[in-house]
């Protein structure tokens, strides 16, 4: 059991009588647990802007590659002939195109 002196005792009691402590506690747990903006709610809200920086960034960076192919397609005529070839398959006509599909190893 807790042993508490008389003094000590009393100047508790006395703080949790007073009513600018008891308003104080009151609107801190409220600020807490109970706003819109309570401690919850920031974690979700910084765990969200993580996520949605780091599609940013994802974003960014195929942008900026689709930027690339596309400066180098419009620019280089045989670069564009291998870019159909290869994702389209296109073929002039006289030309046959045979899709070679390698078998994945079963580990």
């Amino acid at each position: 059991m807790l042993n508490i002196s008389e003094p000590n005792m009393k100047r508790l009691l006395d703080l949790l009588r007073n009513k600018f402590f008891l308003v104080t506690v009151a609107f801190v747990v409220w600020m807490i647990f109970f706003d819109k903006n309570d401690i919850f709610s920031q974690y979700q809200y910084h765990d969200q802007l993580s996520k949605l920086k780091q599609e940013r960034d994802f974003y960014l960076k195929e942008t900026e590659r689709v930027s690339k192919d596309l400066q180098e397609l419009t620019s280089d005529k045989a670069q564009l002939e291998k870019f159909a070839r290869e994702k389209y398959l296109m073929k002039k006509d006289n030309e046959d195109v045979f899709v070679i599909v390698r078998e994945k190893k079963a580990e």
